[in-house]
């Protein structure tokens, strides 16, 4: 089935830049979104969604009412809603495997979709006009995979960073607390991680890892690098960074460094790192059993 916007079904051999001038509203709903004053969220009810990561829940969890995620600059962050369960799906894209990522968010919203009236809504954010066209070309990614999926999807939006999954509200948001194991799931991405899902929504648990990887080479000289080298070797888009993007990787090298084998030093028993969020919006850590 295709991709549509206002029943209408999207070209998406066209150009996104085309794609968006064939359909206005697209511009409008996004200049409506950006215009919005910036909400900050959390800890209470919320989850913060990383790169090359996804979490699906509905609005019948009690724990987690907000998903979110940001510092998408050629990367995308996709929210997908089935309209009937309300299960409702937050990514954050980098282009890595878009293919896969797809197929994975779409399962992830249909597993706890019981019910088959009501439809797939679609909200895609970020991306610029880049040099490299990283940002286009991904956009275009998204658009052709969504078209050729055997389910109806309606794109609603071109523009979301955090998403009510008790209501479908989209709000243009920001997030102090990226918590809870941030440095590792940033090293996670670093090493070349696949995207992964991070939430159980029938258990209410977060759930990182068990990872493995192989570290990064030279990980001693990228720690005594001045931060312009850092920038300009790590990101993307170095001139549309925000201004914590060094002392997060350094954060993250630092624990690549420290924990070479996580096997051994980061998940000894082979069980992920589980947590429940508290009323009070700290993750607390779930033992695992014995």
């Amino acid at each position: 089935m295709p991709l549509l916007m206002d029943s209408k079904r999207l070209d998406v051999r066209q150009s996104v830049s085309r794609v968006i001038q064939m359909h206005p509203r697209l511009k409008e709903r996004a200049k409506e979104l950006t215009n919005q004053s910036t909400h900050v969220f959390g800890p209470k009810g919320f989850l913060y969604v990383q790169q090359r990561e996804l979490a699906v829940t509905t609005p019948n969890d009690s724990s987690i009412s907000l998903l979110g995620s940001e510092d998408a600059t050629t990367c995308h962050i996709l929210v997908l809603r089935h309209t009937g369960s309300g299960a409702t799906c937050l990514a954050h894209c980098d282009g890595s495997d878009t293919e896969k990522e797809v197929a994975d968010i779409l399962h992830s919203v249909k597993s706890l979709s019981p019910i088959s009236e009501g439809r797939l809504e679609l909200h895609i954010v970020g991306g610029f006009h880049d040099q490299r066209q990283l940002s286009q070309k991904l956009s275009h990614q998204l658009l052709k995979i969504f078209d050729k999926q055997p389910e109806e999807v309606h794109l609603v939006t071109f523009c979301v960073t955090a998403v009510n999954v008790k209501t479908g509200e989209i709000f243009k948001a920001k997030f102090p607390d990226h918590q809870p194991d941030e440095d590792l799931r940033s090293a996670y991405i670093l090493t070349g991680g696949q995207m992964v899902n991070i939430y159980d929504a029938k258990a209410e648990q977060l759930n990182i890892g068990p990872y493995t990887w192989t570290t990064i080479p030279n990980i001693d000289y990228w720690l005594k690098e001045d931060d312009e080298n850092i920038l300009h070797c790590f990101s993307t888009s170095p001139l549309a960074e925000p201004p914590h993007f060094v002392q997060h990787m350094r954060s993250a090298l630092q624990f690549l460094k420290d924990n070479p084998h996580p096997q051994t030093s980061t998940f000894p028993d082979g069980k992920p790192h589980s947590y429940r969020k508290l009323a009070n919006g700290q993750w607390e850590r779930i033992s695992s059993p014995p």
